[in-house]
């Protein structure tokens, strides 16, 4: 461990961010980073503990892929970071954007939250990787002997990124199909700019395309190449796509124009960011509405965000949970993450947010959105009489999750095992589907989730598709 007492010693800080006047004017990534002194305290509050849950052993719900999280921070306060930047990629293929986008459920089961000071894990994460790429230490590893082997990804999100290059470092062809004009999948078209700049992908791009990955982007198999065709092409064949099909809120006044799935809107700003055209598609803006933001999650957050960015007029994010408790307690939920009541950065940025709300009916006028009819609701979710409101609004963003992949194309005419959610059926360990060719990691496997679980299951699908292939493997689960 850093220093024996320094947990005692010092206290935690952590990234703080640049003041919501200023962000708000653009949509660049907003979060000031620690000095390097600072982070090196921070890491030497580490306590190196006897079971370190951070790590997410035996069932601790920490990091999904295993960070050594420890072992790096000991580096950090010696001041050795590119070793603490070859010690992070031995578990995490892109700490950039765990370190940018995670959660940090690492941080959540850390000993010291008990007394609610963690380690600043995810701070120090993101800079040692940032430190990496500022000194050109992270480089293509280039694999000389090739295996003969052809390997199809179909969908480049993080899953799929994170199988493709390690097939890729083992000697295997592989070839990433992506139906976007770019790679990154829900990364790229998501996840808003300023929450994660696009630069953290096309270095990773770079730098797989080195190492002999193969993007093949602009084709959607199931429309433009037929999945029946990969798979004649190919030794073996992973589904990495996303969890797409949105959930609905069927009510009275739904097919009004004003109302639209959060992921119509998002992802046309990410590509006039990203300087895409449109594809002739009506412009989805905020500018000068009143904005509803249906459901709490992280994609209500990223809509109300971009919502403020596009000049709205007023935003209030609706969610039909009960108001969660300010703090947990600790001796019922520690180390698995707390329910408890967060604010996001974009809620800070100037949303009304109200809880326990059902919305009954969409209210308009030739056609067009103009009010939202409301009811609270009790603990069980039952209307309560009288509490009846209504909302002016111009648009409504439906944010409410995912229900499963897109049926639709490419998994209809494959025709595997789906299980009671529709997804694709696999198990955890091999990953393989009902197809004797074919396996599925990611959001596609397990249903929405987070992007840290997305890359641990493109690692283990493909240290499984490496050992079917080759018999064994030296790939790390």
């Amino acid at each position: 461990m850093g220093k024996v007492t320094g947990f005692l010693e010092i206290d935690r800080q952590d990234r703080k961010y640049a003041p919501a006047s200023d962000r708000v004017r653009n949509y660049k990534e907003f979060v000031i980073p620690l000095p390097e002194q600072t982070l090196r305290d921070q890491a030497s509050r580490c306590m190196e503990c006897g079971v370190p849950f951070c790590h997410d052993l035996k069932g601790a719900k920490g990091c999904p892929v295993n960070n050594q999280i420890p072992d790096w921070n000991d580096l950090v306060y010696k001041g050795e970071w590119e070793q603490a930047a070859i010690d992070l990629h031995t578990t995490n293929n892109f700490p950039e954007f765990t370190g940018r986008i995670c959660p940090a459920p690492c941080e959540a089961s850390c000993t010291l939250n008990l007394i609610d000071s963690p380690v600043t894990i995810k701070s120090i994460e993101c800079a040692i990787v940032d430190k990496a790429w500022e000194n050109d230490w992270i480089v293509p590893q280039i694999q000389d002997v090739k295996t003969g082997k052809r390997i199809a990804v179909i969908g480049s999100g993080p899953a799929g990124m994170a199988a493709a290059q390690q097939l890729a470092r083992v000697g295997h062809e592989v070839n990433i199909f992506e139906k976007n004009k770019k790679a990154g999948g829900l990364l790229r078209y998501g996840i808003p700019d300023f929450k994660m700049e696009k630069i953290h992908i096309d270095r990773r791009v770079n730098q797989m395309e080195k190492e002999g990955v193969k993007f093949l982007t602009g084709i959607n198999v199931g429309l433009d190449k037929s999945i029946s065709s990969i798979i004649d092409e190919y030794d073996a064949v992973i589904l990495s796509g996303g969890s797409e099909k949105a959930r609905d809120l069927p009510i009275e006044g739904r097919h009004l124009e004003g109302v639209h799935f959060a992921m119509e809107f998002l992802p046309q700003q990410n590509r006039r960011v990203g300087m895409e055209l449109l594809n002739n598609c009506n412009d989805i803006l905020a500018t000068e509405k009143d904005v509803i933001v249906i459901g709490g999650g992280d994609t209500g957050s990223d809509c109300i965000g971009t919502s403020i960015r596009q000049g709205a007029v007023s935003v209030t994010q609706l969610e039909i949970m009960p108001i969660p408790p300010k703090s947990e307690e600790k001796l019922l939920s520690w180390p698995n993450w707390p329910f408890k009541m967060r604010t996001s950065s974009s809620q800070e940025e100037g949303a009304e947010r109200e809880f326990s709300v059902m919305t009954q009916s969409f209210e308009g006028a030739d056609g067009k959105l103009k009010s939202l009819n409301c009811i609270r609701v009790d603990e069980k979710f039952q209307p309560i009489l009288g509490t009846e409101f209504v909302l002016k609004c111009d648009l409504v963003l439906l944010a409410m999750g995912f229900t499963s992949p897109l049926g639709p194309g490419m998994i209809e005419d494959l025709g595997v095992a789906l299980d009671n959610r529709q997804n694709v059926l696999a198990d955890d360990y091999n990953y393989k589907t009902s197809h004797e060719k074919v396996w599925v990691a990611g959001d596609m496997r397990r249903g929405q989730s987070l992007v840290v679980w997305a890359i641990r299951e493109g690692r283990q699908c493909a240290s499984a598709v490496d050992k079917s292939l080759m018999n064994s493997t030296t790939l790390p689960r």
